[in-house]
């Protein structure tokens, strides 16, 4: 792309140091890649690194994972990204309201009770209840999902949720971190 000057701004305190030749590089497996990195930077007229927090740093984080996720041949044109900012987190839109008020989990919690399948259910819709079942276990009306380490995590509404997202983000818990170790929170609290 022939660019000449760069501004590097990255949220790992560990890797901005050790660039700038103020930390050293210790661990064995990243020694290769800073040899790399300095060979690169050779190729700038002018380049500079910055450590950004985490926190401001939100914005370059979505956008790294976009790239990972989004596949491109070189050369191949995009549609413009249009990025528009919210008041609340994001989080907060995330839990999907009711409209038929029923809570999400409804139609496999009956299954797992009755083996019965919403009136009008396709095959395929009738197929995927029957593979999501397999990992719900009923106890009275409450509903809990098996996880991975055999764990059970109560089913929760979307009122419910939206007061464990409250508590666990500003309320009796009170953690401020990111979306991951929020929902490992909640998930350690026993809710799915």
């Amino acid at each position: 792309m022939k660019v000449q000057k760069l501004e590097v701004y990255g949220d790992s305190a560990l890797i901005i140091y050790q660039v700038k030749g103020e930390w050293q590089t210790k661990d064995p497996k990243l020694i290769p890649y800073q040899k790399y990195l300095l060979e690169l930077i050779k190729k700038f007229e002018e380049i500079s690194f910055t450590h950004l927090s985490r926190d401001k740093n939100q914005f370059a984080d979505a956008l790294a994972t976009l790239a990972v996720m989004a596949q491109m041949e070189e050369g191949q044109t995009t549609q413009v990204l249009q990025i528009k900012a919210r008041g609340e987190p994001a989080y907060c839109f995330i839990v999907e309201e009711e409209i038929d008020g029923k809570p999400w989990y409804h139609d496999i919690q009956v299954y797992v009770k009755t083996r019965e399948y919403p009136s009008g259910a396709s095959r395929n819709e009738r197929r995927m209840i029957r593979r999501l079942a397999l990992g719900y276990f009923p106890s009275n009306e409450i509903l809990y999902k098996r996880s991975s380490n055999g764990e059970l995590l109560r089913c929760v509404d979307a009122k419910e949720a939206r007061r464990i997202l409250f508590e666990t983000h500003e309320g009796n818990c009170a953690t401020h971190a990111n979306r991951h170790m929020m929902a490992k929170k909640i998930m350690r609290r026993g809710y799915f």
